[in-house]
Parts: structure tokens; sequence; C-alpha cells
């Protein structure tokens, strides 16, 4: 008789085998889906309501096949805490499927009361669950809920119009699963059904197929747009000037860092000849393509100034009259500085700008002479210092992503680092000397958030 009821036993286990294959599968899928959503978002490092939900819907749908699998009935007896625990798990389902049908837009704008309301009576049916054990009523209950609320997602979803093909896809596979979920409750009220879950299987399969392609699309676009940012760099780099021309009086080295691509940083050298030189810096607000498109303005306001070029003040003048209006509420900050080997002075005026450094004898002198900063009022006047040249002379323009490097405990590089290297480096080249600026910036601060620029300039002669 032992025998016999063994064999009887492993026959049951076997066909209660057979028979939950299909649906075993299916939870091992649907969980694994679950996870890798909720593995994606954590990724992502922040919640995506469409994501989550979708997440911890078909972690339950799963869990719910395998607890209402013959299997496992087998192997628990019908015990009671086993008996709650899949009764609960079924009322549980259907408050994520909400919330993802919420999320998604399928239940209008009053979708979010809606999952609340059906979110309430849902843990009501988990409560009574595990206080009174399972109960058939609570079935019907549960049942009815579904019957009644589901079909609005449908009508919703069939309501909805959008000319994106995966919207109809979407559609598509949401149907293969409504209309087997309310086949199925109806079906509850007097013989078992189970063909949900494969109508579930079907809208994963759509939600995947539309997730494939947008990313696919996305990386389309990606590529795409970091083609369209190389191909402003260039042309960004393309606006400043490649190197200083050669000069009997005045060697200068320009060093350009952008934070991202294409930044709002921008120089130039409005003059050039044989007896002077003027060097315009300048920082455009924000970073990344707004900014860059601004300091493109600040370079046709500068080559529209060329005739003032021997006036700093005249010139700032000009520019800011050239941008007020046209730079979408975002300043600029500038200097320029006109060098005059004949006069053996320099002229400078600012507008915002951080001052320029004057290294002389192994002394730092700040050259400060700022305005209001550009673009901000058609009204701002600028003026402008003179202050002579003498040979050996070093002069240091530069932004302010320079000066507001932070290091790993937010400090500032701030001005008397500055200063330390410049005289430092007081012995070497302009390009030399920048090179240590940048070197030392980029030690300092643990990641660049602002774009860098800097020039140096050596007075090497006098007529």
């Amino acid at each position: 008789m032992l025998l016999i009821a063994s064999q009887l036993t492993a026959g049951d286990v076997l066909r209660a085998y057979h028979h939950d294959e299909p649906l075993l599968f299916l939870a091992s899928a649907f969980i694994t889906v679950g996870l890798i959503a909720v593995a994606f978002c954590f990724i992502r490092r922040r919640f995506d309501p469409l994501l989550g939900w979708l997440a911890l819907f078909a972690y339950l749908y799963g869990q719910r096949l395998r607890l209402d699998s013959e299997i496992i009935n087998i192997s628990v007896n019908h015990n009671p805490f086993f008996l709650r625990l899949q009764a609960a798990v079924n009322y549980l389902v259907p408050i994520p499927a909400f919330a993802f049908f919420e999320a998604a837009g399928f239940l209008g704008r009053k979708g979010k009361y809606v999952v609340m309301g059906l979110s309430a009576a849902f843990l009501s049916l988990v409560v009574a669950t595990f206080v009174f054990g399972p109960h058939h009523l609570f079935d019907q209950i549960n049942s009815i809920l579904v019957i009644l609320a589901i079909p609005s997602v449908a009508v919703r979803s069939h309501l909805m119009r959008s000319r994106d093909p995966d919207f109809a896809i979407l559609r598509i596979g949401l149907l293969c699963f409504i209309l087997p979920v309310i086949w199925d409750n109806i079906r509850n009220f007097w013989a078992p059904s189970k063909i949900e879950p494969y109508g579930f299987a079907l809208l994963l399969i759509s939600l995947g197929y539309v997730a494939a392609r947008r990313t696919l699309r996305r990386d389309q676009e990606l590529g795409d747009m970091r083609s369209e940012l190389e191909l402003a760099r260039r042309i960004q780099l393309s606006i400043l000037p490649a190197a200083f021309p050669e000069s009997t009086h005045f060697q200068v080295a320009a060093r350009y860092v952008p934070m991202n691509s294409v930044a709002g940083d921008f120089y130039d050298f409005l003059e050039v000849d044989a007896t002077s030189a003027g060097i315009l810096i300048a920082d455009v607000s924000g970073h990344g393509v707004p900014a860059a498109l601004i300091a493109s303005m600040v370079k046709m306001a500068a080559t529209s100034q060329r005739e003032s070029s021997a006036d700093p003040a005249k010139l700032l003048t000009g520019m800011n009259n050239a941008l007020c209006g046209n730079t979408q509420d975002q300043s600029v900050t500038a200097a320029y500085v006109h060098l005059d080997a004949r006069a053996r002075e320099f002229r400078y005026a600012a507008a915002g700008h951080p001052p320029m450094l004057l290294l002389r004898n192994g002394q730092i002198t700040e050259i400060v002479e700022n305005g209001l900063i550009l673009a901000i009022s058609e009204s701002a006047t600028f003026t402008q210092l003179t202050h002579s040249l003498e040979p050996g002379d070093r002069l240091v323009l530069y932004t302010d992503g320079i000066l507001e490097a932070r290091d790993a405990q937010g400090k500032f590089f701030g001005e008397e680092s500055l200063h330390q290297i410049v005289l430092r480096a007081a012995a070497e080249s302009p390009t030399e000397a920048a090179n240590q600026i940048l070197t030392k910036v980029g030690q300092w601060s643990k990641s660049q958030d602002d774009d860098l620029t800097v020039i140096v300039c050596d007075y090497s002669s006098a007529l």
C-alpha cells in the first residue's frame, strides 16, 4: 500500500508539473522582466512611474502564477498561511496594474482618484483575507471590481488618438490583455479560467517591442546629436584665432578648455601690427549650446567694433549696444586691453569681468576698471584706464571658471592660488605659464564645472 501511495504521489507531482509548465515558464519570465525593470530604475537613479509600476505589476503577476500552480499547492499541502498569502497576492496584483494604466494615460484626468479608490478596496480585501482567511465572497468582490474598472481602460485607450505608430502597438497589446482579464473574471463566478496570463505576455511583448524601437530611435537621435555637437564644436573653434600673429613686441598664448563640446567662453585678437595689439576675452553666462550661440554673437559684435580697437571703453560700449535685446536674457562679461608699444602703455576696460593681472618685477597687480555686464542695459557706459608698459611685463586674462573651480570640499581655487601660480611660472614662456595654470586648476577641482580660458601676454621690448 505504501508503494502504491508513493507511485500515486509521484504521478500526481508529474501531472501537476506538466499541467503547470507553460504557466511556470511565463511566471519566471514575468518576474525576470520585473526585476530587470527595477534594476533599470536604479541604474537611472530616478523613479520612472511608468517603468516602476510595470516592474511591480510584472513581478506580482509572476508570483501569483507561481502561487496558483498545482505543484506549489501540492508542496505546501494546504498550509493556512500559504492559502492566505495566495489570496492576498491575487488581490494585490490589480493595484500596480491600475497605477500603470494611470501613468500611461489610460485612465483620464481623474485617473489618480480612480487608482486611490481601487487601491483602498483591494487593500481592504488583503487585510480581510489575513484576518478572516480566504473566502469565495472576497474573490467575487475582486472580480466585480476588475470587471467594472477594466472596461474604462479599454474605452479610454480606444478614444485616445495619436499619430505615433508605437501607440497603436501599445493599444493592441493592452486590448490583448484586457479582454482575457474580463473573460477570466466573469468565468470565475462558475468555473476557473486561465487565459489571462497569455494576454499579459502579449502586453509585455508589445511593451518590449515599443521599448526596443524607441531605444534604437533614441540611439540614432543621440548619434545625430553627437555629430551635430561635433560640427558645432568645430564651427566654434573656427571663430577663435588659431594663434597670436607674430609680433616683435608681444608674445601671447591662449588656452581654451570648454566644459562641454561647445562653450560660452570667447577670446579674440582685434588688432595686431608692428607696434600694437588688442586682446578681448569674454564669458557668456550658462553653458553648452545656448552659451555657444551667444558667444558667436559676441564675435560678431566685437568684429563690428574693430575701428574702435584702440579705445577699449568705446569698443565695449558698441558691443553692449549690439548685444542688448539679442541674448535671450543671458549676460556677458568681457575685458579688453589695447597694448601700444610705441607709447609704452596699455589701455584697459572691462564689463563685470575678473581683474586682469599685471606681473612686474616679481609683484602682481590687479588691474580693475569694471563697468556693467554686457547685454544688461543699453544705457550702460564704460570707462578705461591707462597704465604704463615696461619690458618684461606679463599680463594674464582669464574667465571666472579658473577662480571658481572647486575641490572635493567645495573650496574655490580663488585669486590667491592663481597669483601663486603666475608668480612661480614667471620665468616660463607664455605657453608654459598658461599650461601650468590649467594643470593646477585641473588638479584642484574634482570635476570641471565651467569653461576655462586663460591668456598670457608678455611685453618683450620697447622701440
